[in-house]
């Protein structure tokens, strides 16, 4: 088999990055409908002698938005006056939270999301069985992320995504003091299938998350070296340090000046390019070309989803553990692991576990099996295990 160029590795890149925004601008046209993003309002015209008529006409707001925030019962009612309704103070505070949720509920394709869902359900389903027969290998790795990529980001758009239900819940609380239900039993959802299998729904369906990781492998040969530059393990401390100040700047921003700092450069937003801005675009560009070098770079720098998802992930029922009786210590899943979490899982030398992407990369190496991803619980390894040369049984690779 040809060995992969750097130019090849580029044009890979640059027709990935060129396939998703050109299919994504001709998926979003398809779907039309209602609008992605939220109705922002930056103030309220309210008067007390107002009827709630003239508060819509004021503000713009249709007659189906004011009976949501007013209850109202008969055309009529829009002739009453907002000092029926309480203070000022009240009526904007009551005003603001059910027009965000109204808004949120406007937004939303309601036929999309519970097909979406479903496509989840099947799609991860598939991966987990198979991989069950430790049938991973990088290429069919590499068809799996991109066929999760085409579906869920591609054809199926940028919303929902696990990290949005995160993002938003934090935003639209902080600013409007309003929780979408709807929301909460994505985010459950998303969370469920993290305890239920170590992260994997950031692993094989996160659009944005899948993306980055395909670009990675891409710059990979099929013996996980690095095909131009050199790929890098970031620390742990490192990347989660800069991922909770991220989101403590985030959450910030939300309650005390109503601001949502990720919006701009949204990585989600890759799937509906027609509402990036230029410095969001050329964040995202760079982003992604990192993701070249560095495995998940927003995943492990910035998602809130992936932190509150690291959490969830330490009560996880299936992950990765290792088999110290048949180990032999070689190191080649830590090796070829893209990240610091084998090395951690492995040695049990640091006392917080970094997160685990379960891509089998390092089921994929090991000469013996003895990584398992099952229920299996993670026990320390003998003392002296890595101490003590070993070989490979007969038939060993």
């Amino acid at each position: 088999m040809k060995s992969p160029s750097k130019r090849r590795t580029m044009m890979y890149f640059i027709l990935i990055m060129v396939s998703v925004i050109v299919l994504s601008i001709v998926s979003t046209r398809i779907w039309g409908g209602k609008p992605e993003q939220p109705i922002q309002l930056d103030r309220l015209i309210i008067q007390p002698d107002m009827t709630i008529a003239r508060f819509g006409r004021e503000n713009a707001l249709p007659d189906q938005v004011l009976k949501e925030i007013f209850d109202l019962k008969a055309k009529s009612d829009l002739e009453k006056k907002l000092d029926e309704y309480g203070s000022t103070e009240e009526i904007r505070a009551s005003a603001t939270k059910k027009l965000a949720l109204a808004s949120e509920k406007a937004t939303k394709n309601w036929i999309k999301i519970p097909v979406k869902f479903g496509l989840w359900f099947v799609f991860l389903s598939m991966v987990f069985l198979g991989s069950r027969k430790r049938k991973m290998t990088p290429g069919l790795r590499k068809k799996l992320l991109f066929a999760s990529v085409l579906i869920f980001g591609v054809i199926m758009g940028s919303d929902p995504g696990p990290m949005g239900t995160v993002k938003d819940a934090i935003h639209l609380y902080g600013t409007a003091h309003a929780i979408f239900p709807p929301r909460m039993i994505a985010l459950s959802i998303f969370l469920l299938l993290v305890v239920l299998a170590n992260k994997y729904i950031c692993a094989w369906g996160c659009q944005a998350g899948t993306l980055q990781d395909l670009i990675f492998r891409i710059n990979q040969t099929d013996r996980q070296k690095a095909v131009m530059g050199r790929q890098i393990k970031l620390p742990f401390i490192f990347t989660n340090t800069i991922r909770f100040l991220f989101l403590g700047a985030f959450t910030l921003g939300a309650f005390l000046w109503a601001m949502d700092i990720i919006d701009p450069i949204d990585p989600f937003k890759l799937f509906k390019p027609l509402h990036l801005g230029l410095f969001g675009g050329i964040f995202l560009f760079v982003l992604f070309l990192s993701g070249l070098f560095i495995y998940r770079p927003w995943c492990h720098l910035f998602c809130p989803f992936g932190l509150v998802g690291w959490l969830a992930e330490k009560i996880s029922l299936v992950r990765i553990s290792v088999d110290y009786n048949t180990c032999i210590a070689c190191g080649k899943c830590a090796a070829a692991c893209p990240s610091t979490v084998m090395e951690a899982i492995l040695k049990r030398n640091t006392f917080v576990i970094p997160d685990c992407f379960a891509c089998y990369t390092c089921r994929e190496v090991c000469p013996t099996e003895s990584i398992v991803f099952s229920t299996r619980k993670r026990t320390l390894p003998p003392a002296d295990h890595f101490n003590k040369v070993k070989k490979a049984p007969e038939g060993g690779l």
